[in-house]
């Protein structure tokens, strides 16, 4: 048997399509790496309640990063550990006090699974509908009564970089936060520290697989410290430039199977092509 590899795949630009699937090929192949003895597995920056689906889909076995690291479990083994660790209420209500002082849209607070929105927004809503959250709509400064997992600012396009501006001056040292691609002027927010990479090691160490031997495939800013953390990091045909500069590899687009196409030739996985 080939020697064993972790794959590790982001979803949305990365193993998912533009419309939110995964191809015939793709999971065709993602198939056949795991007959052949390897481990596949998922990391987003997505909740479980709208990632669980696919993980489901793939019919994985392995541990899973949700919340870009700030949560990682295993979701068919609880007593392999869930490591949970949210940002502190305190600085979240502080968060929450600065933005008022900028022209913002909304801001949602994410308790594991459960949504707090500061006000109602049924786009916003709609949007993290998937998975059917618990929804709780009101000021944050009093409603949240938990440490988030996740904090996103729904900001416009003008005070995006002064939000996050402020952040960086006041709150470097307890918070970390990127910014959503296009058209999105969302800031998202978690913890200082936490990032893809972090999970991965976990699973890595509890798979037994070096980290030579980890291929991990991503788009986004988000992915950074993964692609840069995996022996091989590879960055989709439509990632962001940064990426493709620190990545070992390029592949295709999320469009043109690229998880798929660099897995067969990597790893050698021929496979019939999939009747549609």
């Amino acid at each position: 048997m080939a020697e064993k590899h972790l794959i590790v795949v982001d979803l949305d630009g990365t193993l998912l399509t533009d419309d939110k699937k995964i191809s015939p090929r793709t999971k065709q192949v993602l198939a056949k790496a795991r007959e052949q003895g390897h481990e596949v597995m998922i990391a987003t920056g997505r909740p479980y309640r709208s990632s669980g689906i696919y993980y489901r889909e793939l019919e994985l076995t392995t541990p899973m990063v949700n919340f870009n690291g700030a949560f990682v479990h295993h979701p068919r083994n609880n007593s392999w550990g869930i490591y949970h660790e949210p940002m502190d209420m305190k600085t979240a209500a502080e968060v929450v006090e600065a933005c008022h002082d900028f022209n913002f849209h909304n801001i949602v607070a994410e308790v594991q699974d459960d949504l707090y929105f500061h006000y109602h927004d049924e786009k916003l809503i709609n949007l993290f509908s998937m998975g059917n959250p618990a929804v709780t709509t009101g000021d944050l400064r009093q409603m949240l009564i938990h440490d988030p997992t996740c904090m996103l600012i729904h900001a416009t396009e003008e005070t995006a970089p002064l939000i996050r501006d402020h952040l960086s001056d006041v709150h470097a040292e307890v918070i970390h936060h990127r910014r959503w691609s296009p058209p999105w002027h969302v800031i998202e927010l978690v913890k200082l520290g936490l990032n893809k990479a972090i999970g991965i090691q976990r699973a890595a160490a509890d798979l037994n697989i070096p980290k030579e031997r980890i291929i991990a495939f991503g788009d986004e800013d988000n992915d950074l410290e993964m692609i840069e953390y995996a022996g091989i990091g590879v960055a989709m045909g439509n990632g962001i430039d940064e990426l493709k500069t620190i990545a070992n590899e390029v592949t295709l687009t999320n469009e043109e199977d690229g998880v798929a196409s660099f897995l067969e030739a990597k790893l050698n996985l021929k496979i019939e092509k999939p009747t549609i």
